[in-house]
């Protein structure tokens, strides 16, 4: 659970138009809410009144209250553009947005209805509030993911290539952006140092290495369909250029077709799945 909280989170929900998607939808959302609930009291507000008067008298009330939130996330937008933010913070942010916009909401029926007990009327605007706000900000984030993901998996289609070898193998950092593209038969073999890892990869000039912010287990992810696989905890090789599988009694080595690369170790809890590459392998 802390690592989760610890997350950084991911680009997309920053972008312009998804920023924009985000607070237009919980408007509307909470536009529909109030007029089909009727929360915090309102329908007893103005005795006799059409729906109509109603729907522009609560649009007004959304309207003010979403300027709010509005400028909420412009905020947090130029804050993401400084540093990170990870989930834990925006969690917290968010809080601060019902809390703010209950106290918003309280005012407005204690202003209208000045009989009414404050502390219940405040209970019951948070209670409202969070399905106002948070219901609609989990739909968005669950429908971005997905658009997300989509549109990855439609890049990547739309650039494989049909000899695997010449596929480009895009590389993310820790918050979803993408840093570096190689061709797969290029990537010679990925290093795990702390909260970084290193891609070694060939150029004319020989081999080099490309430093980026992220975990090995995320690298896992993006060479998934590839033959870069995980050796060691802190090793993933590209099988093509294995050459020799060396047993000592210090451990099991990989040697590289390539001179200049050190010998990558082979851990016991990864053997079988190499072992297996190359049994199988043309």
């Amino acid at each position: 659970m802390i690592a989760l909280l610890t997350r950084h989170l991911p680009a997309y929900l920053f972008k312009k138009a998804n920023v924009i998607k985000i607070v237009a939808f919980t408007a509307v959302y909470a536009s529909i809410f109030i007029n089909i609930y009727k929360p915090f009291g309102s329908g007893n507000w103005m005795e006799n009144t059409s729906q109509f008067y109603f729907f522009l008298y609560s649009s007004v009330i959304v309207l003010i209250g979403f300027v709010v939130i509005a400028l909420s996330r412009i905020v947090m937008y130029f804050w993401y553009q400084r540093q990170a933010i990870v989930y834990i913070q925006y969690l917290i942010w968010i809080l601060f947005e019902v809390i703010f916009m209950s106290i918003f909401f309280t005012i407005i029926v204690l202003a209208i209805r000045p009989e009414v007990n404050a502390w219940l009327t405040f209970k019951d605007s948070f209670y409202n509030t969070v399905l106002i706000l948070v219901l609609p900000y989990f739909i968005c984030h669950i429908f971005l993911s997905m658009s997300e993901r989509n549109k990855e998996l439609e890049e990547r289609d739309r650039i494989k290539p049909l000899d695997s070898s010449v596929r480009m193998i895009d590389f993310y950092d820790e918050r979803e952006t993408l840093r570096l593209s190689v061709m797969k038969s290029k990537v010679i073999y990925v290093e795990a140092a702390d909260n970084y890892v290193y891609i070694f990869y060939k150029k004319q000039s020989g081999v080099t290495r490309f430093m980026l912010r992220n975990r090995l287990k995320a690298m896992e992810k993006y060479l998934a369909d590839v033959d870069i696989v995980r050796c060691h905890r802190s090793y993933m090789v590209n099988l093509e250029y294995v050459s020799v599988i060396r047993r000592e009694p210090g451990g099991i080595y990989l040697e590289l077709s390539i001179p200049e690369v050190p010998d990558i170790p082979l851990s016991q809890t990864y053997r079988d799945k190499v072992d297996a590459w190359f049994r199988t392998a043309e």
